[in-house]
């Protein structure tokens, strides 16, 4: 650990037993990025000794699923039952009270839009905070008392290098104050495996046909995960590929606009929307395409690239953001420019003629045992435990 942030923070005593209080959004009825990050780092808090007992105060869950078997050092408190008008005023003035009474060692929140709570505890009673930083949460905040919020925070964990150099320079942060922990996944979940014939009849494949995989939200304000490159890309993949096909995983408002999209460049027979696709098939889904294709520009990090890493899939991210991260700056994938939807093409045309000069590519135990090594929950556990013991969260 850099010597300056050791000092911004002092090293925690190891004998040390105090109250944790995690703030989250939600964990348990919605998953994404934000959900899995906050799964995970439950899982830390759970199996470690430094903090006597761990408050956690969930947003928008209404139950913590399994929370005594499964979290037996975790007390949850929920907040999904209030209605959406009085949520955020109960969930605050909660968070307030809990705070002055219980008075915990340290509050870590998940994401930064509590951070002015904590602030507000922070001055008056000298308690710590310490938040995450994930990717559009932390872009272009003009608000006055959340900038006040991250400029006292403790500590910000980002997620990616992409997500802390953009946080550094538009915050104008002390770049002592944020550290990268990057994202993690569920190793177990997803695995390699061959295409499964309950989805090729389901979209109407052959095991031979050449299938590119996208999964995202489709929301018109993540349109720059770059879905429509792709598909703006495919009369030239089809040039060279004419069997090719377009699996786009996901819901949202944004399908109208692209059906319409497909429908202009008479793309309908080699594209299929899925939907909303569960958990138990969303590993099946991975496997059952030849390269995964996110050419995102504003990407915090990226999951999925890890899940389709781990299912030994050549991958594709864009060069511009937290997809560098994810991918080892070209080392376990393919980086293009978000841009260029004729680069775009041609990669994706050289993955699946077998062409591309990334050797990597075509050695899916060594993608998915590189991916393991790196971002596997192991190394997140540690990397998170580390940052824990290391400093004391007695105020400065």
């Amino acid at each position: 650990m850099d010597k300056s942030v050791q000092d911004h923070l002092a090293p925690l005593n190891p004998t040390s037993k105090g109250i944790l209080h995690l703030w989250i959004p939600n964990v348990f009825e919605f998953k994404g990025g934000i959900q899995v990050y906050s799964d995970f780092l439950l899982r830390v808090i759970q199996s470690t000794a430094i903090f006597k007992h761990s408050e956690v105060f969930i947003k928008h869950d209404r139950q913590a699923v399994l929370s005594t078997e499964m979290w037996p050092n975790l007390r949850f408190h929920c907040f999904g039952g209030w209605p959406k008008a009085m949520r955020t005023v109960a969930y605050a003035i909660s968070l307030l009270l809990w705070g002055c009474l219980k008075r915990p060692q340290l509050i870590f929140t998940t994401h930064l839009n509590f951070t002015p709570v904590a602030y507000g505890l922070k001055r008056f009673l000298g308690i710590p905070y310490w938040t995450v930083a994930h990717g559009v949460d932390a872009w272009n905040i003009q608000d006055p008392l959340l900038k006040t919020s991250l400029h006292h925070a403790n500590l910000i964990l980002a997620v990616s290098h992409y997500t802390r150099n953009r946080l550094l320079s538009e915050q104008d942060l002390d770049e002592n104050q944020v550290i990268v922990l990057p994202n993690t996944f569920e190793t177990k979940r997803f695995k390699i495996a061959a295409k499964s014939p309950a989805l090729l009849e389901r979209y109407n494949l052959h095991a031979e046909q050449p299938v590119i995989l996208t999964v995202s939200r489709l929301s018109s304000s993540e349109r720059y995960k770059g879905y429509d490159q792709i598909i703006k890309a495919l009369p030239e993949i089809r040039r060279f590929l004419p069997t090719v096909h377009y699996i786009l995983v996901g819901q949202g408002s944004d399908r109208p606009r692209i059906e319409q999209m497909i429908a202009e460049l008479d793309l309908q027979d080699c594209v299929t929307l899925t939907g909303f696709v569960s958990d138990n098939e969303l590993c099946d889904h991975y496997n059952l395409c030849d390269v995964f294709a996110m050419p995102s520009k504003s990407e915090g990090f990226g999951i999925v690239y890890l899940e389709a890493l781990a299912c030994g899939k050549p991958t594709v991210g864009g060069d511009q953001d937290g997809a560098i991260d994810a991918l080892c700056n070209g080392e376990l994938g393919v980086l293009v420019d978000p841009d260029s939807v004729e680069e775009i093409a041609h990669t994706l045309i050289d993955i699946l003629q077998g062409k591309s000069p990334h050797p990597i590519l075509y050695k899916p135990e060594v993608l998915r045992e590189k991916v393991d090594t790196i971002y596997g929950f192991p190394k997140f556990q540690a990397n998170l435990l580390a940052l824990l013991k290391e400093f004391d969260f007695a105020a400065p």
